[in-house]
């Protein structure tokens, strides 16, 4: 945990700190934030040290956390927070929008080869992902090594028995196209999904879980929260992508773990259901989808 782009989580100021958001109101039963990066602290955005972040969240009854990886640094930090912290558990991966920069650098098969050792290196490591596609990003001249990636990821998935984490923007038909085309491993998780109704059913009927993220709350987001409303309960996982996709009332500023509650109250009136089942739901889902721990 020492690279000085990740000490900066946890430097912050007081004033830094004054900045948060206000913790809601404390959910009844807990759950887990199944996408994190703790790890993250990137222009405007400065998270509070893991320590601080976990006690700030089970004091709001989000009592475990899916620490997630984006590069070989993140993912060794991944690791190492699970190896400290006993409410962490660990995704590894190269994102996306690494794989192109690792190919045109020639090292996209040997970072590929470090995740593989990476994935059986600790049994704190529960995921493969983020990975998948991102059409937002990157370009037509990249996207043959992003697929190139993804299907790297997803073999390692499926060699290790390890969950699936899915980043999918801007790219669902190529996304799917390639899960349709695989061997898959057991667990399949879309994580901040952003499709439309009938892809949620889609996913749904091959046994896909669907991570909802705090753009779910937002008040453009009428079309993802009908996809919410498409899928069946036992299919949903919740998130925060933090320090991203803050919730309303407070977009724009930095996430957390401790803010998945506004997320999840605003899930439970999608879904028409009480708050206290939707997070028993909630935390079955995420006990299917990673084990227990």
């Amino acid at each position: 945990m020492s690279s000085s782009a990740r000490k900066a989580a946890s430097d912050r100021t007081a004033t830094d700190r004054d900045e948060m958001p206000p913790a809601p109101a404390a959910l009844p039963s807990p759950v887990t934030d199944s996408h994190c990066h703790l790890d993250i602290a990137r222009g405007p955005y400065h998270l509070p040290d893991p320590k601080r972040a976990l006690a700030d969240a089970a004091a709001v009854n989000v009592t475990r956390v899916v620490q997630i990886g984006t590069d070989l640094p993140g993912s060794a930090w991944a690791i190492e927070a699970a190896e400290t912290f006993d409410e962490i558990v660990a995704g590894i991966a190269l994102h996306p929008n690494e794989a192109p920069r690792l190919a045109a650098e020639g090292e996209l098969d040997d970072a590929l080869a470090e995740i593989d050792r990476m994935a059986a290196s600790s049994d704190r490591v529960r995921a493969i992902g983020e990975t998948g596609l991102d059409h937002f990003r990157t370009g037509q001249e990249g996207r043959a090594a992003q697929e190139y990636s993804f299907r790297a990821h997803l073999e390692m998935a499926r060699k290790h028995a390890k969950a699936l984490v899915i980043h999918d923007r801007d790219a669902h038909a190529d996304v799917l196209r390639i899960l349709d085309d695989s061997s898959l491993p057991e667990v399949v998780v879309f994580h901040c999904y952003s499709g439309d109704a009938g892809m949620a059913r889609y996913c749904a009927d091959r046994g896909w879980f669907l991570s909802f993220a705090g753009t779910v709350t937002f008040r453009n987001a009428e079309g993802l929260r009908a996809a919410l409303a498409a899928t069946p309960v036992d299919n949903v996982l919740v998130e925060t992508d933090a320090p991203f996709l803050t919730p309303h009332p407070h977009r724009g500023k930095t996430n957390a773990s401790y803010l998945i509650p506004l997320t999840v109250r605003m899930m439970a009136e999608v879904l028409d259901r009480e708050v206290e089942r939707v997070c028993e739901a909630l935390q079955r889902n995420t006990f299917r989808a990673f084990g227990s721990w």
